[in-house]
C-alpha cells in the first residue's frame, strides 16, 4: 500500500484532508435554518468560486490538443453528467441530515463501495471472498445500526427515511466517481472540479425553488451577506478545497486503496467533530455495535476489489511478457 517512500508532508496533508471532508456533515447540521437543497447549492457555489482562479491558472498552462479536447461534445456531456450526479448526491445527503442523526447519515452516505459491489455482481462479475464477506458484513452492520430508529441524538431522531436518503446519496456519488474516473485520466484536476462543482450548485437552485417553501426567504445566492456565510466559506475551503483536493493531491504519492480505506473513517471523525463542536450527540448502543461492522464490511469490499484488480493487472502483464 506504499508507505516507506512517502514524504512526511503527504501524511500531514492526508490527515488534514480526511478531517476536512469529515467536518462537512457537522457544519451542515449547524446551519440547518437554511433548507437542505439550498444549503447544498450554497456549499457547491462557494467551492466553485474558490476553484475558479485555480482552474483559470491550469487553463493557461494547457497544451493546445488538451484545450481542444476540453470542448469536445463527449467531454462536455460527461462533465454535465458528473455535475448532475454531484447535485443528486449532495441533495439527498444534506437532506438526510435533517431526518436522521449525523452518525447514521455519515455511515450510509459512505457506503458507496456496497453500491459498486452490487452493480458489479449484476452486470460485471461475481464478487471474490473478501468482497462477499464485506457485503454481508455491511448489510448486517446497517441492519443492526437501524435498531436505533427513534433514538434522539443531538436533537435529531434516527429514522429509516433519513438513512434511506443518505444511502441514495451514496448511490448517486457512484455516477460522479465513474465520470471522474473517465475524465481525470487526462483532464487536469481544477479544470475538472470547477465546472462539475458549479453545475452541481446551479442545478440545485431550481430543485430548491420547486421543493422548498422557504427558498424565497433566502434566494439562490443569499449567502452573500447572510450571517451563515462564514460557515459556508469554511465548508468550501475546509471540506471542499483542503478535503477533496487534498485527497487528490495525496493520490500522487499513495495508492487509491489507502485513500479509499482512509475515507471510511469519515463517520467516526465526523461524529467526533459534531459531538465536540456542534452538540450533535452520542450515537445509540446499536449504532456503536452495527457501525463498526458496517465500516469493516466497506473496508473488506474496497480491499477485495483492490486484490481483484491487482490480480487482473498481473495476469495481463504476464500475458504481455510471454508474447
Amino acid at each position: 500500500m506504499q508507505f516507506g517512500s512517502v514524504p512526511t508532508h503527504v501524511w500531514m496533508v492526508l490527515g488534514v484532508a480526511i478531517c476536512g471532508v469529515s467536518s462537512a456533515g457537522a457544519i451542515f447540521t449547524h446551519v440547518d435554518e437554511i433548507p437542505p437543497l439550498l444549503r447544498a447549492s450554497w456549499r457547491l457555489q462557494l467551492t466553485a468560486l474558490f476553484l475558479l482562479p485555480l482552474a483559470l491558472w491550469q487553463f493557461t498552462t494547457l497544451e493546445p490538443e488538451i484545450k481542444t479536447k476540453l470542448f469536445e461534445m463527449s467531454t462536455l456531456q460527461i462533465v454535465f453528467a458528473s455535475g448532475f450526479f454531484l447535485a443528486l448526491h449532495f441533495g439527498f445527503w444534506v437532506t438526510s441530515l435533517d431526518y436522521t442523526s449525523l452518525t447514521h447519515s455519515l455511515l450510509f452516505v459512505t457506503a458507496h463501495p456496497l453500491v459498486i459491489l452490487t452493480g458489479m455482481f449484476f452486470f460485471v462479475r461475481k464478487p471474490n471472498r473478501l468482497e462477499l464477506f464485506g457485503g454481508i458484513a455491511a448489510f448486517v452492520g446497517a441492519a443492526i445500526s437501524m435498531l436505533d430508529v427513534g433514538d434522539v441524538q443531538g436533537g435529531k431522531a434516527v429514522s429509516v427515511f433519513g438513512d434511506q436518503l443518505a444511502f441514495l446519496g451514496a448511490v448517486f456519488v457512484v455516477g460522479y466517481l465513474v465520470c471522474g474516473r473517465i475524465l481525470r485520466e487526462w483532464m487536469p484536476l481544477f479544470l475538472y472540479a470547477f465546472p462539475v462543482t458549479l453545475i452541481g450548485g446551479l442545478l440545485l437552485i431550481p430543485a430548491s425553488l420547486l421543493l422548498e417553501s422557504s427558498f424565497s426567504d433566502f434566494g439562490a445566492f443569499g449567502y452573500m451577506g447572510h450571517e451563515t456565510l462564514i460557515w459556508f466559506a469554511v465548508l468550501a475551503l475546509i471540506a471542499g478545497i483542503l478535503g477533496h483536493t487534498g485527497l487528490n493531491y495525496c493520490l500522487k504519492y499513495v495508492s487509491p486503496l489507502l485513500i479509499s480505506i482512509s475515507v471510511t473513517l469519515e463517520p467516526v471523525i465526523g461524529s467526533l467533530i459534531g459531538w465536540m463542536f456542534f452538540s450533535t450527540g452520542i450515537p445509540g448502543m446499536w449504532t456503536w455495535i452495527g457501525g463498526p461492522i458496517l465500516i469493516l464490511g466497506i473496508i473488506s469490499i474496497v480491499y477485495g476489489e483492490h486484490l481483484m484488480n491487482q490480480t487482473s493487472l498481473d495476469n495481463r502483464q504476464r500475458g504481455v511478457d510471454s508474447e
